[in-house]
This record gives structure tokens, C-alpha cells and sequence, in this order.
């Protein structure tokens, strides 16, 4: 089907400030008109995704559907201001653009609202606002609790990538507006944009409980808010695969949900493959939900997932071996909980033993091989060998025996322990123990032991006090298979992933009160075959690659000065796209950015996290440059976070800013 593409258009809010749209039309949709699919983002639609909008949204438009493409107010070339994330008035400007959409000639009434990541979170957020002309939406990678499960914390400890995000937005917010759409005032916008700019790291650090500020946007807080169908996507690579079953649990709405094996990329372009025909299946959903068509969507199981077949525990994995299973409740009676008793001898029993109890304190720099909080289908990204943390931890395995088993869901660690101080922190990782010795991380969780409540109120521990604590490690679907062992550890910190605790301290596990329960599949019960047609894309975006860039991964220790460090390096492009050139609006983009981290493995207080970036963006007659440092140290009673940015249009520095930021820390 031939399709119009209007590169960009305004939508005016009641206050006045304008967005700015790229829409998706099929042909005759003027006279004929069709329901549309919104995404709604700050990711700048004219040059920031123009390479991903393309070939998704110009295939919803070849199979009958408007698709519109909005930056939100104060991003890409929306006027307006970004004071933060999911502000209610990101919400407020949705319901407004979904009301505009409805008034358009092409558009029938009806809408789906669709993303991944901020744009997966505000689809639920605005569904959960009941616009009336929203009937049904797509969240990929998202969450439905903002403070478990986001880019800010994780098991209540606060995550580096906090200060990755947030620098990252600094650059992001701080590119120029295009002088083709924003007109002669472009540079004047720029400006103001720079200097209204927030410090976002520290926003985020001041926030360290489930407040008032992380309850907004959350989901969680009342489901029946949701009054419209949802399918939720995940993947085990990603971040946000929590969120899949609990939405599927508490919504009261059909939904559906699929996980993968893929990092935070569109499942039709998944990596660790395989990839899957995502866009033919959110077509089957538009049209059963938008357009009254009965396409089976519905009969499917209510959980398509892919479990994982242990793989060598490389840093870049292009492709997950598995297969395909189906669930057709959830939670489903076919999971069961198989639980296994912690033995001082290092083993896990299906009965409890007596024994000693068992101390641990981890290395500063225990968390070595973790990997990225988040893939992202980069080179290196992935858990390495587990080997490396091992030694730092207490390790309790399992000989896997007959024809082995699979665990479809969260598995969770009931630990009996007591702390030495009272801020602490417990990592624990599900590994699969290879024939050859290597060793695969399955799935980890962190937890702020002063959390071990709730994240709302957190309470210092009693040092030598006992307390029954449990750690709900990332949902995961694994197979385990004869001849392996399946492993699961204790430490009690977590670097690079996490901040370290104030204070290094010792863990006390009694075994006979601690067990591992895991969620294993009946494979005895009726097995539902699942299958998806291959990828498919609508027209892909003219773009030339002007350097294919390049990724760096490397972590060292110093045997001198005792300091670990572990560095990350992107040239020509954060992702590892390189510089790439969209040959219709003659723009090039190239993103460098370097991460160093660096402690001492006995003094969680040497911690150091400093980000360097630049940002070059622009054609022969308009080019533009942003550099930002960011600077993260602590000692035991505060945060300090350091930032700035230079903005250059062509060679001549026009903007800079400057943050410093001392945060109190709240048992974390």
C-alpha cells in the first residue's frame, strides 16, 4: 500500500505551546478515514528515531492505520519545557493530542497508544487517565512501579546507571531544535532550553524511597485505572521483564504478554535473536481492538515466553538458543514451586540440615561479570563468566538429575541473616554451572537490606540481630539440564551495578533457616505450540553510515594503589550504530561517551563514577556540539554529584552550565 508520510506538523496545546508530529498515512485514509497508533516520546522524531520510526510506523500505515510519531513538550522540536520524567502535565498533553488526533479527517475515532521504555511507561499511565477514544495500547519494556523497577533503583539500592541516564538526558535535552522546522528562532530556543536545564541525576538521588514523587506514573497504585486492553512485551536481556507478569496478574483487562530473549530493541528487531514478527502481531491486535476484526489475537496464551537453553557465558551474544512455550493463565497452574533448603556444606537439599552458620563480606568490587543493568544488543554487554564473582560470594549448588527441569517466573531466596552493621546490602545471582566449569548467570537481585519491608519506609538493621529476609530475584525462563548444577549466591555487594552500601559489612546466613524457591514448569502437562512469522518492516529510513564507530568494555585492578576500575567506551555512536548520516534531511549524528568506575575492594567509600560524552549533530551549514561531565562520590553520609556542560554552534562555545549537588543519604 503506498503511504503519505508528513514529515511534521503542529499540535497545539490549550496553553498555547505547540508539539511537533511526523505522521504515518495510508492511502485514501482522507476519505476513508482509519483508526491511528500514537508513540509519544522525547527522543526527537526528526533525527533521534527516525531510523526505528520508520520501518514500524510505516508498516502500521501500509496495513491500514495513521500512525503519528509526537515529541513531547520540551524535546525535538516541541516548544515548551522537560522539568523531569512522567510529569502529570506529559500526561495532561496526551489526552490533548489524543483529542486531536479524533478531530482529524483521516482518523475514524478510535486510537491505540503504543511504546517501549518511556514511551511503554507513558502508554500505561495515559491509559490508566481512561481518555474515551484510547481503546487499546502496546507497552514494551516498561513498569508498572517506578522505584523497583526502573533506571533509579533496584531492590531499594540505587543503581549507577542512575548517573548514566541522567547525563545521558542532559546531552539529549540539550541538542538544538532544527532551524528547517523551528525557523529563525531555532538558536534562541536552544538557549533557554540549556539554561532551564535540570541537574537530573541528582533529581532522581534525592528520591530514595517509594515517595509521593515515584507513586506518580506508577501503575501499581490502582490497577482498575486501566480500563483498556493491554499487551505488555519484555525481554530476559532487558531490564523491565518484571513488569510482564505482574501486569498479566493484576489488570483487570484482557492482556497479553510475550517475553523474549532480546535486550531493549522492538522485538522485530530482538537481539540476542531470534527476532519475531512483532509489528504482524500488533497489527493482529490493532485490528481486534481498533477496527472490531476477530484476527485470534485473543486465543492465543495469555503468556507467549521464550525459555532460554544454557549458552557459554560470553559478553556479546547475537543469537539465544531456546524455544517457544505457552501459558494460558497466569499466574499458571502449570508452575510450581520447588523449593530447596541452603546447607552449610554448600549444597541445596530437599530437606533442611543442621549445620553452622556461614559469614560472608564481599569484595567492594564483588559484581565484576555482571554485565549491563540493561542490554541493549551492544558487543560485551552481556554476564561473563561467574566464575570471577564466585570467589567473592557463598555459593550453594544443586547436581541436576533425570532429564532436568525448567523454570518459567521469579524465583526467590528466604534467607535467615543477620548484619554487622546497620546499612547493608545483599546480592544474590541464579547461575547455571556448566559441564566445562563456566558458569551462567540466570537471573540476580539486589536488595537494600533496610528495605527488606517495603521500600516505602526503610529501617536500619540491628547489627547481630536475625531476620527472616526474602529477595525476589528478575522473573527468567531457563532450562537446566542433566549434568549441569545449578548455583545460587550470596554476596554482599554489587559493582559496578549498584552504589555501594556506607559501610563494609559481614552477612551472617544460617542455612537451616534459608531456602531457594523456584518456579518449575509441569512439562507433563499439555504443552501449547507457539510460533510467530518472521520479521517484517515497512520502508526503511535513507541513511548512510559515515563511520561504523566503535565499543570498548574492559576492567582492570591496580596492584599498587588496590583500586579496581571497569570502563565502558562508545564512539561515533551510544549504542554501538556509529555515525550514521538520514540522507532526506542531510543530518548527521554522532554520540561519544565514556564511562570509569572506580573502587577499592575494601573501602566501599573510594567509590568513583565519572561520565564523559559529547554530542555532534547537524549538516555543512548548521553544526552543533554538547560536551557534559558527570561526577558521582559519596562518603557515609552523603551523595556529591558534579556536572557540566559546554554547548558549541560550529567552533564558538554559546552555552555552559554548571551543578553541584550534596545529597543526604536514607539508609542506602
Amino acid at each position: 500500500m503506498t503511504i503519505e508520510v508528513i514529515e511534521h506538523t503542529w499540535i497545539a496545546m490549550r496553553d498555547g505551546t505547540r508539539l511537533s508530529a511526523r505522521i504515518f498515512l495510508p492511502e485514501g485514509a482522507r476519505s476513508h478515514p482509519v483508526p491511528a497508533v500514537l508513540e509519544y516520546i522525547p527522543y526527537r522524531k526528526r533525527d533521534g528515531t527516525r531510523g526505528r520510526d520508520e520501518p514500524m510506523h510505516g508498516y502500521f500505515a501500509q496495513n491500514g492505520y495513521a500512525a503519528v510519531r509526537v515529541d513531547m513538550r520540551g524535546a525535538g522540536d516541541s516548544e515548551g519545557h522537560l522539568a523531569d520524567e512522567y510529569l502529570l502535565q506529559e500526561q495532561d498533553d496526551a489526552l490533548e493530542v489524543i483529542d486531536w488526533i479524533t478531530a482529524q479527517d483521516w482518523c475514524s475515532g478510535n486510537v491505540g497508544m503504543m511504546g517501549k521504555s518511556w514511551s511503554g511507561f507513558n502508554c500505561l499511565q495515559v491509559a490508566a487517565r481512561r481518555p474515551a477514544a484510547l481503546k487499546a495500547v502496546i507497552s514494551a519494556y516498561s513498569t508498572d512501579d517506578r522505584f523497583r523497577d526502573d533506571i533509579h533503583y533496584m531492590g531499594g539500592c540505587l543503581l549507577n546507571d542512575n548517573l548514566w541516564w541522567g547525563s545521558i538526558m542532559l546531552a539529549y535535552q540539550s541538542r538544538p531544535l532544527d532551524p528547517v522546522i523551528a525557523g529563525e528562532g531555532w538558536r534562541d530556543r536552544w538557549l533557554e532550553r540549556i539554561e532551564r536545564l535540570p541537574f537530573f541525576p541528582a533529581l532522581w538521588t534525592a528520591h530514595q524511597s517509594y515517595d509521593a514523587y515515584w507513586k506518580h506514573g506508577s501503575v501499581q497504585e490502582d490497577w482498575s485505572a486501566i480500563q483498556c486492553p493491554v499487551m505488555a512485551i519484555g525481554g530476559w536481556t532487558d531490564s523491565y521483564t518484571n513488569t510482564v507478569p505482574r501486569l498479566l496478574e493484576n489488570l483487570q483487562v484482557p492482556s497479553l504478554g510475550i517475553i523474549g530473549p532480546w535486550g531493549h530493541i522492538y522485538p522485530h528487531d530482538g537481539v540476542p535473536g531470534p527476532a519475531i514478527g512483532f509489528l504482524q502481531e500488533a497489527v493482529r491486535w490493532w485490528d481486534h481492538w481498533l477496527k472490531g476484526i476477530d484476527t485470534g489475537i485473543m486465543a492465543e496464551p495469555k503468556l507467549r515466553a521464550y525459555v532460554n537453553d544454557p549458552v557459554r557465558p560470553l559478553g556479546t551474544r547475537i543469537d539465544q538458543p531456546g524455544r517457544w512455550v505457552g501459558e494460558a493463565q497466569w499466574p499458571s497452574p502449570a508452575i510450581r514451586p520447588r523449593r530447596l533448603h541452603l546447607t552449610a556444606t554448600g549444597r541445596l537439599a530437599d530437606t533442611p540440615a543442621p549445620g553452622p552458620a556461614l559469614n560472608i563480606r564481599s569484595p567492594q568490587n564483588h559484581g565484576q561479570a555482571a554485565g549491563e543493568w540493561m542490554g541493549t544488543g551492544c558487543a560485551g554487554e552481556m554476564p561473563t563468566d561467574q566464575r570471577l564473582d564466585d570467589g567473592g560470594s557463598l555459593n550453594f549448588d544443586l547436581e541436576v538429575q533425570g532429564e532436568g527441569f525448567e523454570i518459567l517466573g521469579a524465583p526467590e531466596l528466604l534467607l535467615d541473616l543477620a548484619s554487622d552493621a546497620p546499612v547493608a546490602q545483599v546480592a544474590v545471582r541464579l547461575c547455571d554451572v556448566l559441564p566445562t566449569g563456566e558458569v551462567l548467570r540466570v537471573s540476580y537481585q539486589v536488595l537494600n537490606l533496610t528495605h527488606r519491608d517495603g521500600h516505602e519506609h526503610p529501617e536500619p538493621l540491628a547489627p547481630g540481630q536475625s531476620y527472616p529476609v526474602k529477595v525476589t530475584l528478575s522473573a527468567c525462563g531457563h532450562r537446566f539440564l542433566p549434568g549441569h548444577r545449578l548455583r545460587v549466591s550470596v554476596g554482599t555487594a554489587y559493582w559496578p551495578a549498584v552504589w555501594p552500601a556506607p559501610h563494609a559489612a559481614t552477612l551472617t546466613i544460617r542455612p537451616e533457616g534459608s531456602k531457594l524457591v523456584l518456579p518449575v514448569r509441569d512439562l507433563s502437562l499439555h504443552q501449547t505450540e507457539v510460533s510467530f512469522p518472521p520479521p517484517a518492516h515497512g520502508p526503511m529510513t535513507p541513511m548512510t553510515q559515515v563511520d561504523p564507530g566503535r565499543v570498548g568494555r574492559w576492567s582492570s585492578f591496580d596492584h599498587l594503589t588496590g583500586v579496581a576500575t571497569y570502563v565502558t567506551e562508545g564512539e561515533g555512536g551510544l549504542f554501538g550504530e556509529g555515525i550514521v548520516r538520514f540522507d532526506e534531511i542531510d543530518t548527521t549524528l554522532a554520540h561519544n561517551l565514556r564511562r570509569e568506575l572506580t573502587i577499592r575492594p575494601d573501602d566501599p567509600l573510594s567509590a568513583r563514577y565519572v561520565l564523559t560524552q559529547s554530542y555532534e549533530m547537524g549538516r555543512e551549514s548548521w553544526l552543533t556540539r554538547v560536551e557534559t561531565v558527570t561526577e558521582m562520590t559519596s562518603d557515609a553520609g552523603f551523595f556529591h554529584l558534579k556536572g557540566s556542560l559546554v554547548a558549541f554552534e560550529g567552533e564558538a562555545r554559546v552555552a555552559a552550565r554548571e551543578w553541584s549537588e550534596t545529597i543526604p543519604r536514607n539508609l542506602i
